[in-house]
């Protein structure tokens, strides 16, 4: 594979020392109501310009507003089928992961580059496993820092959209309390508890305050709800979370959004069934954190055409692609932070690309038939590997 271009601008030395050109595939999202696509024009044109060649499934951008016009413009070739686009590239980046109908698509010289979220996952970790493809997962991407990069952005999308659906299904209409979010004069705003005060939490918060709801926070790191205390003007109640807070908060609650992710693995089960069964009826629960496993207990995944159900007499709104509901912001938002990495990976190499560079080597969840990324594998009590093992 090619080496990084320098920054000197020292094009035809770049040329020389490129060795291959990387055929890098964008398919059309199949998920129910996806509407997102793995590239934008902006990021067609870097990878081309470092010398790759771009396909794209023809019209797959078109439910984020961007026409396969667009795509050529920028040096994209388009391809008729996905199996078209699956089948001549050597790395294929997504927005979502795959989903039954493309396993078939999976095979053992693929780099697969994309959101994976696999401790919820087993039927396509054992794909993964089984095909021997190398898959690099948005979402375990980690920095020193812990700050998760190519999880940011949707997150920042899922958090704001979360008061927003919950603000619906809180309507009388769609089987919720029939309370306005901000109240009026002389009535009380709605409740509005939220779980995690991460990059979701905090956005949650944030466009929850902005409606004018009375808004609470918990976490169990007290420098993120200090953060939030100074961020919001002392306007967000801020509490360690701890078992008797959750229920206590969830009890008085109209609307609960649960964010709560640990990196690469389930997440925590913090509202349970018996909480849920206390609660007023008709309020309304928003999990996040559903594309691992969600923290409610009742959760089960559910699509943006039949985005709720009832648990009680409480409405839950699981959709596990919740940024799809908003392609446009959400692919711009997403090439925004995956482009830099997958320049890294075409240019070097995957394994050069993850031994210079400790944060992506963190995406790597499978690779040569096996696990390495430890969380995943503790899920369904799989073996896996180190990352050291597997870039040696």
């Amino acid at each position: 594979m090619a080496v990084a271009r320098g920054r000197n601008g020292a094009d035809a030395a770049y040329e020389q020392a490129r060795t291959a050109v990387v055929k890098i595939g964008i398919p059309r999202e199949v998920k129910n109501n996806e509407f997102r696509v793995g590239i934008t024009p902006v990021g067609v044109h870097e990878l081309v310009n470092h010398g790759h060649t771009v396909y794209i499934e023809k019209d797959a951008g078109v439910g984020s507003s961007i026409t396969d016009e667009d795509f050529v413009g920028q040096g994209a070739q388009i391809l008729d089928s996905a199996d078209d686009v699956w089948g001549e590239s050597d790395m294929v980046m997504k927005v979502k992961e795959p989903v039954a109908e493309e396993y078939h698509r999976l095979r053992e010289d693929l780099l697969l580059y994309t959101y994976l979220h696999l401790a919820a996952d087993e039927p396509l970790t054992e794909e993964l496993v089984a095909k021997k493809v190398t898959a690099v997962a948005y979402e375990t991407v980690q920095l020193p820092s812990g700050m998760l990069p190519l999880l940011y952005p949707m997150s920042e999308v899922a958090g704001c959209l979360a008061p927003q659906v919950g603000a619906m299904a809180l309507l009388r209409a769609n089987g919720g309390r029939g309370v306005l979010m901000g109240g009026v004069g002389g009535v009380a705003n709605s409740k509005v508890v939220v779980l995690g005060a991460g990059v979701a939490g905090q956005n949650a918060a944030n466009i929850a305050l902005g409606m004018g709801a009375d808004v609470t926070l918990l976490d169990t790191d007290l420098d993120k709800l200090r953060m939030s205390f100074w961020r919001y003007d002392n306007r967000v109640h801020q509490i360690a979370s701890s078992s008797l807070s959750v229920r206590e908060q969830v009890l008085q609650a109209d609307l609960v959004i649960g964010t709560v992710l640990i990196p690469g693995a389930k997440a925590p089960k913090l509202v349970t069934d018996d909480m849920v069964a206390q609660m007023k009826p008709g309020s309304v629960l928003v999990d996040v954190a559903i594309d691992q496993g969600g923290c409610f207990e009742g959760s089960r995944p559910t699509t943006h055409a039949d985005p709720t159900f009832t648990v009680h007499d409480s409405i839950y709104y699981c959709v596990a692609n919740m940024p799809g509901a908003v392609p446009h912001t959400s692919t711009w938002a997403l090439t925004n932070a995956t482009l830099s990495y997958a320049v890294k990976l075409a240019d070097q190499g995957w394994k050069d690309a993850m031994r210079a560079d400790p944060a992506l080597a963190k995406g790597l969840n499978t690779d040569a038939g096996q696990i390495t990324y430890a969380a995943v594998g503790d899920a369904f009590g799989m073996d896996s590997i180190s990352l050291e093992e597997a870039l040696s």
